[in-house]
């Protein structure tokens, strides 16, 4: 053995325990795809509608190929979709793709959140929904929304609900320099006497695509009284929303269920405001898309659940003033690289107010549009990166 020439054929190689040969990059084309519409997303499950305003229209559930575990799907999103795509009960497609956006809404938790979260895809249009009390409407998150609306090309429009229990003019005196449609609406109560099956906040039925006992399925339970919309604010919004995709925005407890409710003939779960915290109670876990009643095809209104913040650290700061039209023009006489927050000196803003261009809300609105350019962290990591600490 000791006089034996060793050479290459004795060095034994283990095989490879996931085979020999090497996994192609390659992916199918997927040219057979079939294209739906994504209405909800619940744990890993995607409902879409295919062959939308057809005589073959229907709904497919769909799971996210493996390829895609890293692509964020929202509703709004047009997918594409392959296996088995006959909607036929307990059959499950796959999502393989998803179709660039026309318009994407996003948003991070906090200021200082770095990641982007997509609400909805291809809307056309954001419903801002405040309530004139119970909840308080927040100017701060009126204008966070209109600053995620612009950003992000999506025209948007404000909705005030429960105005017959405060008179909600000094909140719209706020933006009455805007080019923002507002619209009004009232509530009276009813008792559940006279038609509790149609009341609004009755048992709700299942969703297609939810599992019973999610909380989506379960919503909040019943409530103690049934809601009546103004008829002329819905007619009114139905004006806005026919022929648009359109999604509702608002704190919980502000009304966007009840207004979905109206709109579509849905039954989404409504709930009240906790009288100790003065915060909505949630009723939707999910986004959800439904067509409007009745109206033209292509009309979708996307409900969302409601939010307790809304970051903006995704929005660079020079974009932020886009939302402030009754302020921007001021900044022509501001110096080459001010920044127009609470730390600029001589900005031409403050003669702008002062002078009373912005109007006699005009304070207010500069210090809201100061707060989100100092709450903005890629100002921070600016002037950090000057001072060459990052």
């Amino acid at each position: 053995m000791a006089d034996r020439e060793w050479d290459e054929s004795d060095v034994r190689i283990r095989p490879n325990k996931r085979g020999s040969r090497p996994r192609t990059k390659d992916r199918p084309s997927h040219d057979d795809a079939v294209t739906g519409r994504v209405i909800t997303v619940d744990r890993g499950r995607y409902t879409t509608i295919v062959a939308e305003d057809t005589q073959d229209e229907r709904t497919v559930i769909a799971a996210r190929a493996r390829e895609l575990r890293r692509t964020p799907v929202v509703a709004g999103d047009f997918v594409a979709l392959v296996g088995d795509v006959t909607g036929r009960p307990d059959t499950l497609a796959r999502l393989v793709r998803v179709q660039d956006r026309a318009t994407v809404l996003r948003r991070s938790a906090d200021d200082d959140d770095p990641i982007e979260r997509v609400v909805v895809a291809n809307a056309d249009q954001l419903v801002i929904v405040v309530a004139a009390a119970n909840p308080e409407p927040r100017t701060g998150f009126i204008d966070r929304a209109l600053v995620a609306a612009y950003d992000a090309g999506i025209e948007p429009l404000l909705l005030v609900t429960k105005a017959d229990l405060k008179d909600p003019a000094p909140l719209l005196a706020t933006y009455e320099l805007l080019p923002l449609t507002v619209v009004v609406s009232r509530t009276a109560e009813e008792a559940p006497e006279a038609e509790a099956s149609e009341d609004i906040g009755a048992e709700v039925p299942e969703l297609e695509g939810v599992e019973p006992g999610a909380p989506e399925a379960e919503g909040a339970g019943p409530t103690p009284h049934s809601v009546k919309l103004d008829d002329d604010a819905v007619a009114r919004l139905r004006e806005e929303l026919d022929g648009r995709v359109t999604v509702l925005l608002g704190h919980s407890g502000v009304g966007k269920s009840t207004m979905v409710n109206a709109l579509t003939g849905a039954s989404r779960a409504t709930g009240g405001v906790n009288a100790v915290t003065g915060r909505g109670r949630h009723t939707s876990s999910s986004a959800l898309a439904l067509r409007l009643d009745g109206a033209p095809p292509g009309s979708w209104i996307i409900d969302t659940p409601g939010i307790r913040s809304f970051g903006l650290a995704h929005v660079d700061p020079d974009r932020i003033l886009h939302a402030f039209p009754d302020l921007e023009q001021g900044t022509e006489d501001c110096a080459r690289g001010c920044r127009h927050d609470s730390s600029a000196v001589e900005c031409g803003l403050d003669a702008w107010v002062a002078d009373g261009h912005a109007g006699p809300q005009g304070p207010a609105r500069l210090a809201s549009l100061r707060r989100l350019l100092g709450a903005n962290p890629r100002e921070e990591a600016h002037d950090a990166k000057e001072l060459g600490t990052l």
